[in-house]
This record gives C-alpha cells, structure tokens and sequence, in this order.
C-alpha cells in the first residue's frame, strides 16, 4: 500500500473484505466507494490481466489516489448511478461488489470541508464541491420542524425540539455559515461533559443530509440485485445503525425499507440474496487499537441467489 494511502484513509476490515468478496481472478468487480483506494488495489491485487475493477468517488480528492492500472476504470460519480455507468462500458453483470460507506479520515481532517468540530471552517459537509446545496445552506434555509425531524431521524438526538428552536432563534440574530457559530450557538442544547458527542451527532445529522446519504445508498443497493450474477458477493460497511438496518433489510427481505420477506404466487418466500450470518461482522481489538475508526464499522455480505 502507498504512502498516499495511508494518509488519505486506512481501510476497515481490509482482509474480511477481500476474504468474501471471493475474488475469481478473472472476474468482473466494482467498488462503490473508491476513497483512498485501500480495497481497490486489494481487489487488483487479486485479479488477472483479464480481470476487470470499475470504482466510484464523488469527491475529486480521491481521483489523485488512482493507480495506472489498465484494468482499473474510476468514475467522478456518486455510487447511486452505478448501473448506468457500467451500461456505457458494456457492463451488464459482475461477479462482486464491495462498499465502504460514511465519511473517509482524509475528508474529516480536511479543515476547509467542514466536517469536523474540531477545526474553525466553513459550513459545507457536500462530499461533491459540484453541488450547490451545502450545510449552510440547510442550516440557513430549512424550517424549525425540518430541521428537527433531520436531527430526530439522522442524529437519533432525543431534544431535537429544543435544538431546531435553537438554530431559528439564533440564525435570526445572526448568519450561521461557520462550524464554530453552529457549535456556539446550540451550547445550551448539550448535556453537561457530552458536548462533543451531541455536536458528533449534530454533525452527522447535517451531513446525511446534505449528501443524500441515506436515499443514495437505497437507491444503490436495489440495484445490486440485477448487477450481481449468480453467486455475485455483495460486501458492504456501514458506520451506523442508520445504514446498517438498510442492508440489513435489503439482505434479508430483498428491499432496504422491507421489514419481511415477499412471496410468489404459492407462497414461497423470494429471497434475492443469502446473508453469510444473520450477526454483524466487527472489527477486531487489535484492529481497532490501530486504527480507531473500525471501532463503528459493521461488515454483512450477501450472495446472489439463482
């Protein structure tokens, strides 16, 4: 792995990935979240001269991180339109597809991006500077009850209330359009000594939505159903339950927001893929002492059924 990986995003569970993708060494694989390109290079590592990797990334950054590897394709495009991309290739099929989804270490350390508390910056949170809309934007805009329902449903913040009155109340005094007014001016809304644990979950609840992030990843898996040939691995990791439950579904039912299986005419349950284990896959200790971002990371992978 190359120093520039290492710096932009060490990669979660690299072995597990690998290991279920099942990689056929002539095979067809796609990696939805190209990022630092840890997975990537893995999966190439494993691949003839005939074998074939086509890799997604909405963030310009991660292009710097692209090997010169003729049998890599990497497209500056969000993961959702996958299909049609692959259509243009003259892909219809593929034997794997790997996914590791959330925020990489290089965006959260990149001060100007407006992720992390930690640094004085602009409001933005937009994993692709091609789009307009940004955390500003939604801070300055949205109504009190959008904006409590974001921090309710994306943040799981039990006085959302409270905190969207809070917002209103202060951006009419002045323009929140900074990480650090956003954090001064809901002070009052965090428990004594959890200050950056509620504002990690503010955060967030601002990034999915500014992204998309949950509508792009549903939109992503039902079409993993038909990219997938038979006995295709699906392999995905998410970083909280909000992701999680949607693979969840879309493993075990077939469709991210299903809560039970469908049945064809004469009641037989249809089953798109089988779930390698009905547990979540972890990190281990040792991986987590060294890279303290597994410590969230929830690994399922899927089989195509026939």
């Amino acid at each position: 792995m190359s120093q520039a990986t290492n710096t932009y995003h060490i990669p979660v569970m690299l072995e597990q990935c690998i290991e279920h993708l099942n990689i056929k060494p002539d095979g067809i694989y796609v990696d939805f979240t190209f990022g630092g390109g840890g997975h990537s290079k893995a999966i190439l590592n494993k691949l003839s001269s005939k074998g074939r990797l086509f890799a997604f990334d909405q963030d310009k950054d991660a292009l710097k991180n692209k090997p010169k590897d003729e049998r890599l394709t990497l497209f500056h495009e969000n993961f959702c339109f996958a299909s049609n991309f692959l259509k243009l290739k003259k892909i219809t099929q593929v034997d794997g597809i790997l996914a590791d989804l959330g925020i990489s270490s290089y965006q959260i350390d990149q001060a100007e991006k407006g992720f992390s508390t930690r640094f004085d910056a602009s409001l933005d949170m937009r994993m692709d500077q091609r789009k307009e809309f940004n955390a500003t934007a939604l801070i300055e805009t949205y109504s009190e009850e959008a904006l409590q329902n974001i921090f309710y449903s994306y943040g799981e913040i039990e006085n959302s209330k409270k905190l969207a009155r809070t917002i209103i109340q202060a951006r009419a005094q002045n323009p929140i359009t900074s990480t650090t007014e956003l954090s001064k001016a809901i002070e009052s809304c965090h428990p004594p000594h959890k200050k950056n644990k509620y504002l990690a979950k503010v955060f967030q609840a601002i990034r999915i939505e500014v992204n998309k992030e949950l509508e792009v990843l549903e939109k992503a898996l039902i079409q993993c159903e038909h990219l997938l040939k038979e006995q295709g691995k699906l392999v995905i990791m998410s970083y909280h339950s909000l992701e999680d439950r949607l693979v969840k579904n879309y493993l075990r039912f077939g469709h991210p927001k299903a809560t039970e299986a469908k049945k064809d005419f004469y009641g037989n349950i249809i089953r798109p893929f089988t779930p390698f284990s009905n547990k979540v896959i972890v990190a281990s200790e040792q991986e987590i002492n060294s890279n303290p971002r597994a410590k969230s990371a929830k690994l399922r992978i899927g089989t195509k059924n026939a």
